[in-house]
């Protein structure tokens, strides 16, 4: 597979650190990694290749998430390519430190390639594709005949595929993707979700005929004596 446009970067907000590229050993990369193994057998008959990663509200880890389950993707040898789906309030572009100038947007609308828009990481076999330009009809963008073509190209090029997108509840966006993507991955945050919301976005998952792969239980406090301490301490 050739990029013609690609471009090495690497990650400059300190706020939302691929902890699984940076310390690798740590628990908490330990744990990502038990994600992608979860997804990897949570679907037996048909391989699971793209993935929406959402959350019922804003804050609440699912960008971070997103990213750091493409890094431990890409970490097994597979190509993987994290598309900034949040079309409203995009962050891919901030967390690798790009521009926003040309990215999701600007394939779907056909003004670029596929090819051509996809940026190469620092992290090996891992891309990412920028939101591009906020548009006025990220909906009807979502829902248009080039929203598949795009997801058809996007299999072909890569092994994987992780969509961010924007909170449940504040949008339609991710109901819209829902369906296109082979399973979501459903991202809560300790003592900020409320169970009510969180509830509200598993019927809106189902509503789409969604298959929900998990629920990621973020910022939870961890105690020392925890087994997840034990097994995931560096050696």
């Amino acid at each position: 597979m050739a990029f013609k446009k690609n471009k090495m970067v690497r990650t400059t907000d300190p706020a939302r650190k691929l902890i699984a590229s940076l310390d690798p050993k740590s628990p908490i990369a330990e744990q990502y990694r038990t994600i992608r193994t979860n997804i990897q057998f949570s679907s037996i008959d048909k391989e699971i290749k793209t993935i929406m990663v959402t959350s019922s509200g804003p804050g609440e880890g699912k960008s971070t998430s997103a990213a750091n389950l493409a890094v431990v993707f890409a970490q097994l040898g597979k190509k993987v390519l994290l598309v900034d789906a949040d079309l409203r309030k995009p962050t891919a572009h901030r967390t690798f430190g790009v521009n926003n100038l040309f990215g999701f947007t600007t394939v779907l609308t056909k003004q670029a390639t596929l090819e051509k828009t996809v940026i190469e990481t620092e992290e090996k076999d891992l891309y990412i594709l920028t939101s591009g330009p906020v548009p006025p009809n990220p909906a009807e963008l979502l829902s248009s005949k080039s929203m598949e073509q795009f997801i058809v190209d996007a299999q072909e090029l890569f092994d994987y595929v992780i969509f961010d997108t924007p909170p449940l509840l504040a949008v339609a966006d991710p109901q819209i993707l829902a369906n296109k993507v082979d399973g979501s991955v459903f991202v809560i945050s300790s003592g900020k979700t409320e169970i009510d919301a969180a509830k509200k976005a598993k019927e809106l998952l189902e509503n789409a005929q969604s298959k929900l792969l998990g629920v990621v239980l973020n910022n939870k406090e961890m105690k020392s004596n925890d087994y997840y301490y034990y097994y995931g301490t560096k050696g």
